[in-house]
């Protein structure tokens, strides 16, 4: 007995996962002639990404299951491109000046001379010439290498940031796991710990410049970010110590675990999703509150890179030097998440 298949759903041209793009297009084009772009292109593009999400939505359905996942980075890493190539050529058509919006060519030509390139008003480079090290090494010796690593503004920031993230996020986990499990420690801390968050950290830093011996040295720019990073981490890893569910503690109390073992073996891996949360938080805010403070008191650093250029009408540079912050955002954040999967293999299965 055969079996016949049934037929194939015919799809109008409105339903189609071309249709919206041919309309984005025609939109685009018709634009130029009316005089559009220059007056509204913020409204043009913002058209042209609801019907490119439009399309996207009809046609992964249309496409194999194997094939999606391939699809789906293909948008991950093609929006973005497309964003860039979008912002080219709007400069270039004159629509927004390039003085203030340059290119993400001219961008990416400052950002090569930035790294390339050695500035001897300020003794200061990008990354700090790495090129250079084996010769360095050979004449110098590892003091030489030192002086390489001295002028990088990217290891200025990341030596702040690794040594205040350590120093704050070390005593948070602690004081939030005490936190979490003691009442009376809670009860105690909460509302200070409340009312000390809510402070710019910008805002102490004049405190901390009064209170370090060299009020210019690196002491108050590590402290700020220890402080940043502290009361975020220790606040993720009291709510994570209160979120355990008691089925897990009454498990362990069960088995006999005495209070060490419920807090190696059940508290703290109950825990650690929502402080690994928390320090991720308190990663990225301390390499924002670095930059901010490299803005007004530093002489190396990405955020001094980025306000020194701005000083001097250099703002290719100066958008160079926010596409460093970037970079470091998502470089860190990776580190952090490879730190994760080893600290807890469990949850990748």
């Amino acid at each position: 007995m055969s079996t016949v298949a049934p037929p194939r759903r015919r799809f109008t041209p409105f339903e189609t996962w071309w249709a919206p793009l041919l309309l984005a297009l025609t939109l685009s084009v018709a634009a130029w002639p009316l005089g559009l772009w220059p007056v509204a292109w913020w409204v043009i593009l913002a058209t042209d990404f609801v019907l490119l999400v439009a399309a996207m939505e009809r046609l992964e359905p249309r496409l194999p299951l194997a094939t999606r996942p391939v699809f789906r980075n293909a948008l991950a890493i093609g929006f973005p491109i497309a964003l860039l190539v979008s912002w080219e050529l709007i400069v270039r058509a004159g629509i927004l000046n390039p003085r203030w919006f340059p290119p993400p060519t001219s961008i990416a030509v400052a950002l090569w001379e930035l790294t390339v390139n050695y500035d001897r008003f300020n003794d200061t480079s990008l990354i700090g010439r790495p090129w250079l090290i084996p010769s360095v090494w050979a004449s110098e010796g590892w003091s030489g290498v030192r002086a390489l690593f001295a002028e990088s503004h990217v290891y200025a920031t990341l030596s702040r940031v690794f040594g205040g993230f350590f120093i704050g996020a070390i005593p948070g986990v602690l004081v939030g796991v005490v936190m979490g499990l003691n009442r009376t420690v809670r009860t105690m801390l909460d509302a200070t710990m409340s009312a000390v968050y809510v402070l710019p950290k910008i805002a102490i830093f004049p405190i901390l410049m009064l209170v370090f011996p060299d009020p210019f040295g690196e002491g108050p720019k590590v402290a700020v970010v220890a402080i940043s990073a502290f009361f975020l981490v220790a606040i993720n890893a009291m709510a994570g110590v209160q979120g355990i569910d008691p089925v897990l503690l009454q498990a362990g109390r069960a088995f006999g675990a005495n209070r060490v073992a419920m807090l190696r073996h059940v508290i703290l891996p109950g825990a650690l999703p929502i402080i690994f949360s928390g320090l991720r938080l308190a990663l990225g805010t301390s390499l924002i509150v670095i930059v901010a403070v490299e803005f007004i008191r530093a002489q190396t650093g990405v955020g001094f890179v980025i306000f020194y250029h701005w000083q001097v009408l250099m703002t290719d540079r100066m958008y160079a030097g926010l596409v460093v912050t970037m970079a470091l955002g998502v470089g860190l954040t990776a580190l952090l998440q490879w730190v994760e999967r080893r600290v807890m293999p469990w949850r990748d299965s």
